[in-house]
């Protein structure tokens, strides 16, 4: 209410103001003066590029391979699926390029000292190496997550044993595979194997033959590939923190020089051969871990801080 207006009620008749007529001219670009302060404008968003085409979908068989495949499976249990993970393109190659100088080392020495006399025997000899490191970081891992939930604050805790759990579930994949063979060794399931082959055949052969095709199409292709990926994503620890990784293959590498040491490895090499061969490895895998923690922490602000929440 005011006094022009006693009642409360917007004026009636002609408004005191009239509409102006439309300018002559259009309205012009507004050209920004180099003297006046211009408003901060954010960046807008941008349409993203299309990026390279996928694979194509395939077929029935080739879909069905992917989702339910040994190696598909493997790749999945195996391999970090954390949600922004960072994975350096240089760290990975770094650590080909050290695995191929280790292997290529490695023959070189069999070959040289003749400690295998056939290839399938140096080749069975790596694969029990691999499967002896799997076994290590095994028993490793529980250790390693115990070190930092106790030093971890203590509203990291949680969230560390939740990213912790892919980890012991790669474990238990890789165990539960693995001891397939032994059970059914022991187990003595096949039985006499020539009656698996005499004879008419019965439900209860068609039973284990089926058995052995899976064990042998499935279940031995996982654990070979499981195996590789597992010593190379170190049991997907990835998922736990970015540092975790080179930390655990670094504590790894001196675990197996220490159980090459007591074991007796590689022996008819010569004694100054022998002890580098042993201590190259760790060395040469500790400066990549090293090196690998100062990326991370340079590049992508990733140190041991983040991981312990401190």
């Amino acid at each position: 209410m005011s006094n022009w207006n006693p009642g409360g009620q917007p004026p009636q008749g002609p408004q005191p103001y009239q509409p102006q007529p439309p300018r002559p001219y259009p309205p012009q670009p507004y050209v920004p003066q180099p003297h006046v302060p211009q408003p901060h404008v954010p960046p807008q968003p941008q349409p993203p590029y299309p990026g390279p085409p996928g694979p194509p979908p395939g077929g029935p068989v080739t879909r069905l391979r992917r989702r339910i495949g040994p190696i598909h499976t493997a790749r999945r249990v195996f391999t970090p699926s954390r949600p922004g993970i960072v994975s350096d393109p240089e760290v990975a190659r770094m650590r080909r390029i050290r695995t191929w100088v280790g292997v290529a080392a490695f023959l070189w020495m069999s070959y040289t000292y003749k400690l295998s006399t056939k290839i399938s025997d140096t080749a069975g000899d790596q694969v029990d190496k691999s499967w002896t490191s799997a076994l290590a970081l095994a028993a490793t891992l529980p250790i390693l997550v115990g070190v930092l939930y106790g030093l971890a604050a203590p509203a990291a805790r949680r969230d560390l044993l939740r990213r912790a759990g892919r980890c012991f579930g790669a474990i238990v994949a890789m165990m539960a595979a693995a001891s397939v063979f032994p059970i059914v060794v022991l187990s003595g399931f096949y039985g006499d194997d020539d009656s698996l082959w005499e004879g008419d055949f019965t439900p209860m052969k068609g039973f284990v033959l089926a058995v052995s095709v899976f064990i042998f199409f499935w279940v031995l292709p996982f654990v070979v590939w499981g195996v590789g990926l597992a010593v190379q994503h170190v049991f997907r620890t990835a998922d736990i923190h970015e540092t975790v990784p080179p930390l655990l293959i670094m504590a790894l590498a001196w675990e197996m020089a220490l159980i090459d040491v007591f074991t007796g490895a590689h022996e008819g090499v010569p004694t100054v051969v022998r002890y580098v061969f042993i201590l190259g490895s760790p060395l040469s895998i500790t400066a990549v871990g090293l090196w690998e923690l100062h990326r991370l922490r340079v590049h992508y602000g990733l140190g041991m801080r983040g991981l312990l929440m401190r």
